[in-house]
Parts: C-alpha cells; structure tokens; sequence
C-alpha cells in the first residue's frame, strides 16, 4: 500500500484525539465551574448564618453537587442521618410510609431551604420519615457532622430558631386558620407551593380532600378571588 494512503487514517486518528482532549478539558471545567458555583451558594447560605469566611472556606471539598431525577431518595425511612441538602434547585420532601403503603408527607422544601430532619439529627436517631425529590432538583449535599463542630454553633443556633419560628407559625397555620382560610395563605404567603404542588399534595397539607379543596376554590372564584384575598 503506498503511504500517501495512510495518511487520511492518521489525520482521522489525531482529529479523534484531539476530540478527546477537548472533551475532557470542557468536563474539567464544568467540574470546576459547577464546584465553584456550588460553593459560593454554600457559603452565602452560612455566612448570613454568622459563619466566618475561613471557616466556611476550610470544608469546601466535603461538599457534593447532585443533579437529581424525580422521585430520587436522599434518606431511607429508618436509615441514620448524614447529610443535609442546600436546594439549588426544584423540591424536596419529607413523607411517612407506613407498612400497609400509605404516604404521609409532613413538610416540602424549597430552593435556598435547608433539608434534613431535625429530630434525627438532634437525638442522633434514625430517620422517621423518607426524604426525596418531587421534581427533578439540584442540591449541594453537607455532611451534619460539620454542624456539630465549635466553630458552626452559630449556624447551628440560628437554623434552630428558624425552625422553631416556622413550627409556631405552622401550628397557627394549622390549628387557628380553618381550610379556606389555610388556602388564602397560601395563596398570599406562599405561591410557590401552589405552583409546584399538584391539588393531592396541597389539600392533605391543609388537611382536607382534594374534593374540599376544590370547593373552596370554586367558592373563591365566585365570590371575586382578588376581593377575598384582600378581605382575609
């Protein structure tokens, strides 16, 4: 074979390589975009929780960005509890599943939430509820240990009171307000929830049938929604 012949197969092998090489370095700089972006949305977070910046800068490489499909498991009902979740992205929630199947969802968590069970991670205790995703998501997975450490009590300390302010005003939420009054709540303090929940979830939230839920809104909507809004 004479080898003016070979040179198509070996300009063709160096065009694949070149390929190759521009492959992985536009993966090693998404990788490290993608550690950069999820760090600075980590520290933000923490640093308005009062962490200063060289301590939040020290655990960066303990920090892990997952991209997340629909109904994927974070934590097992029953299993111990690492790891918290910073959404970036999409919804998370925290359900019982009891032996006969039935789902209970206790809480649902928005992007710039913190996700993790507060009871486990207290008691150091296994989980109690399963926490997964509704949608897909993005989250930046934080080990809890982290938390436990001298120079985090800050964030420890404010999370705590973040959550003991959001009980109260759940149990407001819940035990003051009746059904219709829940939904016009929502509807003026937390649109997001309407907008990611489907009328199964939102109704067992309130805690009423999907039924009730949609007379009330059929109620709404006949009485003038906007003037009932600014009634409530």
């Amino acid at each position: 074979m004479h080898s003016d012949a070979l040179i198509p197969d070996i300009a063709n092998i160096v065009f694949i390589n070149i390929l190759s090489n521009v492959k992985l370095a536009l993966i090693s700089l998404w990788s490290l975009y993608m550690h950069s972006k999820t760090f600075d949305i980590f520290f933000k977070f923490f640093k308005q929780l009062g962490i200063e910046d060289g301590v939040i800068n020290k655990v960066g490489s303990e920090l892990k960005f997952m991209a997340l499909e629909p109904s994927q498991v974070l934590l097992y009902q029953g299993e111990p509890q690492k790891y918290g979740y910073l959404i970036v992205s999409g919804v998370l929630r925290a359900c019982y599943f009891s032996n006969a199947g039935n789902e209970r969802c206790k809480e649902y968590y928005f992007q710039g939430e913190m996700t993790f069970l507060y009871s486990a991670w207290l008691t150091n205790t296994p989980a109690n509820y399963q926490i997964d995703t509704l949608n897909k998501s993005e989250v930046i997975r934080i080990p809890l240990a982290i938390l436990n450490s001298s120079n985090w009590q800050s964030a420890k300390l404010n999370l705590l009171q973040q959550q003991l302010l959001y009980k109260e005003e759940k149990e407001v939420f819940l035990l003051l307000k009746n059904p219709e009054e829940r939904y016009i709540h929502m509807v003026k303090h937390a649109p997001k929830w309407l907008n990611s929940l489907n009328d199964i979830q939102l109704s067992a939230y309130i805690g009423i049938s999907p039924i009730s839920l949609s007379r009330i809104k059929n109620r709404i909507k006949k009485h003038h929604f906007n003037d009932v809004i600014n009634l409530s």
